[in-house]
């Protein structure tokens, strides 16, 4: 079922990707399938820290939307860092689907586990390992190629 919302959030990766950002991409998904918004990570191209694939598609819903609770499923080819995780619980997000996870920085369920974080007055509904083998080599290309060119 979440496989071909993913493989279009795979598609805003590769475009991140190619835009020189890390190759993350995100979907908010509405009732009946319908994209709310949609996001990919533009840090280097926006010179700004917190543009994220899942900020950007969380801005993106909120404005086709109207308001700020955004009561549908977000999509992302990885498990969400700690500032999107808090981003997705302030957001009111029903649900969580990611591709892989993310060994150094993942707030949902490797590192931490904010979204579902009881503590807190929203607790979100999560789904990993949606097409993770396909996201995982999407961000070792990524950075594979930026070492090959002598970038860290």
């Amino acid at each position: 079922m979440y496989e071909q919302m993913m493989a279009l959030a795979l598609e805003e990766a590769r475009h991140a990707g190619a835009a020189g950002d890390v190759p993350v991409g995100a979907l908010v998904v509405g009732d009946e399938g319908v994209i709310l918004g949609r996001g990919r990570n533009r840090r280097e191209q926006k010179g700004d820290p917190t543009a994220h694939a899942e900020v950007e598609a969380l801005r993106d819903a909120a404005a086709h939307l109207g308001h700020w609770r955004v009561d549908a499923i977000l999509v992302v080819t990885q498990e969400p860092c700690p500032m999107c995780a808090g981003a997705i619980v302030n957001a009111r997000v029903r649900r969580l689907v990611f591709g892989c996870s993310n060994p150094k920085a993942g707030a949902v369920q490797t590192l931490y586990q904010i979204c579902t974080d009881a503590r807190l007055n929203h607790r979100v509904e999560v789904f990993g390992g949606v097409l993770a083998d396909e996201c995982a080599a999407e961000l070792k290309r990524f950075f594979e190629k930026l070492r090959s060119e002598g970038q860290k």
